[in-house]
């Protein structure tokens, strides 16, 4: 194992829930670096390989330090959908654009080996293009996507034969984690659907692409194994199915009523959205290069979110602003 200590930034968020116990149970050593303003409570916080690290990605000589003897850093945290950014724009500036290049460079010169950097799909913002490839144009429609682009080039030129960058941009995730997010877009029309017997769509012909977190956590743990010529500077899509928001609802509604048929019938509504995010991203670059392929789909994902819903593993849904990333920030007033 080249890779021996992992250090995730954001680790106690939505994927990293996911990721943490993953890394843990293939034999790394994992250090979560985060604010914890969602808790850690879902964390495997037993295992004598697992460091909880609690700071601020903006203070560089706690990120230096925490980076000693660490191997590899996979960078997840940040003010992580448009929404958030509603909060205080210098918040999510200070977070998801200005300490960034700062991250990378402490990264190297304390010895990490490898960096491997969670952009997203929504840089490319509206495109009529039938395969929105990773060389197509970035168009951002909002800070959050214009600073995940912007991060990626301060990336790259630290790039070197001993600190090897890799950039993904994966699709909208879904499906059930530890740490739950109910506000994407799969998430939530799953909650809604359970919980309230009628999905509401908002605008509804927008493509957007899905990947299962467990397929995200999957291709983490792919590129810590992988040579460094096959991801040395390289920039992938990831996601596995693009689909219209409607057809998302339309899957959603069959699922549930199959999983839950005491839930039957549930109501699809439609109306207008000012979100005009639409793009069909292709991931055959990231197949053909390195192998990855998801193995979840959609509807996966909302079947694993129906048996956590009956597990009781999601309660006050609506509620608890812990499955919300901005009314939580709202609330903790984050800063």
């Amino acid at each position: 194992m080249r890779f021996k200590k992992v250090l995730i930034t954001g680790g106690a968020g939505y994927v990293g829930s996911a990721l943490v116990p993953r890394l843990l149970g293939a034999g790394h050593q994992v250090v979560v670096y985060d604010r914890f303003f969602f808790g850690d409570d879902f964390l495997p916080k037993q295992d004598p390989n697992l460091s909880l690290v609690k700071a601020d990605i903006r203070d560089t000589d706690d990120f230096a330090k925490a980076c000693a003897d660490v191997d590899a850093v996979i960078h997840l945290a940040c003010i992580s959908n448009d929404p958030s950014f509603a909060l205080d724009e210098s918040l999510s500036t200070s977070i998801n654009l200005d300490c960034f290049e700062p991250m990378v460079v402490a990264a190297k010169a304390a010895g990490v080996r490898r960096f491997i950097y969670a952009s997203t799909s929504s840089v490319y913002g509206v495109s009529g293009a039938p395969e929105v490839r990773e060389d197509h144009p970035l168009i951002p429609l909002t800070l959050y996507n214009k600073y995940k682009g912007m991060c990626e080039p301060r990336l790259f030129k630290h790039q070197s034969d001993d600190f090897v960058c890799v950039t993904i941009r994966p699709s909208t995730v879904c499906g059930y984690a530890p740490r739950l997010r109910l506000d994407l877009t799969v998430n939530i029309l799953t909650n809604h659907a359970v919980n309230k017997g009628k999905i509401t769509v908002f605008g509804g012909e927008q493509m957007r692409p899905n990947l299962h977190v467990d397929d995200m956590v999957d291709l983490y743990q792919l590129l810590l194994s992988l040579e460094d010529g096959k991801i040395a500077g390289e920039t992938f899509n990831a996601g596995y199915r693009n689909l219209k928001v409607k057809d998302i609802a339309q899957i959603v509604k069959s699922v549930v009523e199959a999983e839950m048929p005491d839930k039957a019938p549930i109501e699809i509504v439609t109306t207008p959205s000012d979100d005009n995010r639409s793009y069909h991203v292709n991931a055959d670059k990231i197949r053909d290069h390195i192998g990855f392929e998801p193995k979840r789909s959609v509807e996966d994902a909302v079947r694993d979110l129906c048996q956590a819903f009956k597990d009781g593993k999601v309660p006050n849904s609506f509620d608890d602003d812990r499955y919300v990333n901005v009314t939580r920030m709202q609330n903790l007033g984050a800063n």
